[in-house]
């Protein structure tokens, strides 16, 4: 062969060497920021597919650029899927952060950092204000209310989301690459302000294991149920799921309960109601619901309601342990709906009085908002809802809540078919928290 030949041969060659070749995967992807459950902490959460160490530099706005710096750890996650994926979760919790402060971030190591992006470090007061969107059911796929949610958050319209379960749809298809391109997409909220998160069953498969992976939210229980503090609440997160993967694990569905009761004992003590009067819940499936569907929430007998019986021994449901501790809001999703309920217990009304419903109501108020966008679309109501039923909407959308103070709590939501239109809004007003104002 003339050596012309060999050259050329040896270039046509070359791409077929280069694909044998595979690509390194150090640079920092899908940040997100959750609290820590700590005054003046953040923890940053973000994705390499190769071992880096893990790092994040930070600084104050407008004082020298990056000059603080927090060391945290990589744990390997290896989805289940047939590929058995790798990829390296970091975690650093940032401490000592001021209250109601602007830093500027980026995170990774010397083998490649992640854009720079900025927050503000949660106000730790209990006279503070805090500005929520709350969600359910957002998805790769039709992620309707998203490129509205980033640029308000983007705005400073928000100080924490709240993603109600059910992420990607679902993030462990495509051997968790869909996972993956979720977190990408949501980064452009997550990376920003906290989001914080509950399991929907969406997550299920292989033991809610991407879920448990991916994020970072206080306490010890691998995310699925945690509680923390901001301005005059207190904010409880659940997994509605232990009531329907009993192969999971059922001591699951009572060490949650154990927990939850104790949380609420100890946020019902005189000097935190006092000071923290607001509890409000987060879980995935409802209690109650007017869709058209035959979910869980359209049966009087209910799982997350009233429990189950077919489990040795019986599991107690939720809302006698949310009454009788005075749970003032329970937000939820899973209906790909919006819905506002009447103060209930019971399967009954108790409005405060038929003018002002939500001016000291006799039970739990009931916000379900399941309808961000996802590839099962919106659901259909049932024709003829329950007397406990007060507004609904088929729309894509998200809610806003805002803890005012004490004792207003303002809550709406956003239309994003009507261009983010207002289509509802209530106040909850309440002179008196806890179990006494139920009598």
């Amino acid at each position: 062969m003339s050596p012309v030949h060999a050259a050329c041969a040896l270039l046509f060659a070359a791409p077929l060497l280069v694909l044998g070749v595979p690509p390194i995967w150090t640079q920092p992807e899908q940040v997100h920021l959750s609290y820590g459950g700590m005054p003046g902490t953040m923890v940053v959460t973000w994705t390499t597919f190769n071992e880096t160490k893990s790092k994040v530099e930070y600084s104050l706005l407008g004082a020298r650029l990056f000059e603080m710096s927090a060391i945290g750890h990589a744990t390997l996650f290896v989805d289940s899927g047939t590929e058995k994926r790798k990829m390296f979760i970091h975690r650093v919790t940032l401490r000592g952060l001021k209250p109601a402060a602007s830093y500027v971030y980026h995170c990774g190591s010397e083998e490649g950092w992640s854009n720079v992006f900025f927050f503000t470090a949660l106000n730790d007061s209990t006279t503070s204000s805090p500005r929520f969107a709350f969600y359910g059911d957002l998805g790769n796929e039709n992620p309707q209310s998203l490129a509205r949610l980033q640029k308000e958050t983007q705005l400073g319209m928000y100080d924490v989301i709240l993603h109600i379960g059910d992420f990607a749809y679902d993030m462990h298809e495509d051997n968790a690459r869909i996972g993956d391109e979720f977190m990408r997409q949501i980064e452009s909220i997550a990376a920003y302000v906290p989001y914080m998160t509950c399991p929907g069953n969406h997550e299920a498969t292989y033991n809610f294991s991407n879920y448990r992976n991916r994020f970072s939210m206080p306490g010890q229980t691998e995310s699925l149920w945690y509680s923390w503090n901001l301005g005059s609440a207190h904010i409880i997160s659940i997994s509605t799921e232990v009531y329907f993967y009993l192969d999971f694990g059922q001591d699951l569905l009572f060490k949650q309960y154990d927990w939850l009761e104790k949380d609420l004992e100890e946020a019902n003590k005189p000097e935190n109601r006092a000071v923290r009067p607001w509890i409000i819940t987060m879980g995935h499936r409802p209690m109650y619901c007017s869709d058209d569907d035959q979910d869980d929430c359209t049966k009087f007998e209910s799982y997350v309601r009233l429990g189950r019986n077919d489990t040795k021994p019986p599991a107690p449901g939720l809302e006698d342990l949310f009454y009788r501790y005075g749970v003032d809001v329970e937000l939820w999703a899973h209906e790909h709906t919006y819905e506002r309920l009447w103060p209930v217990y019971g399967d009954k009304v108790f409005n405060g009085s038929r003018e002002q419903p939500y001016v000291n109501p006799k039970a739990p108020v009931h916000i379900i908002t399941g309808s961000a966008g996802c590839r099962e679309k919106t659901d259909k109501f049932n024709p003829n809802p329950k007397e406990w039923s007060a507004f609904r909407s088929t729309d894509y959308g998200y809610s806003r809540m805002q803890v005012v103070n004490g004792t207003h709590l303002y809550l709406e939501q956003v239309s994003d078919d009507q261009n983010g239109k207002v289509i509802d809004s209530i106040w909850v007003v309440k002179e008196k928290h806890g179990f006494s104002a139920w009598v």
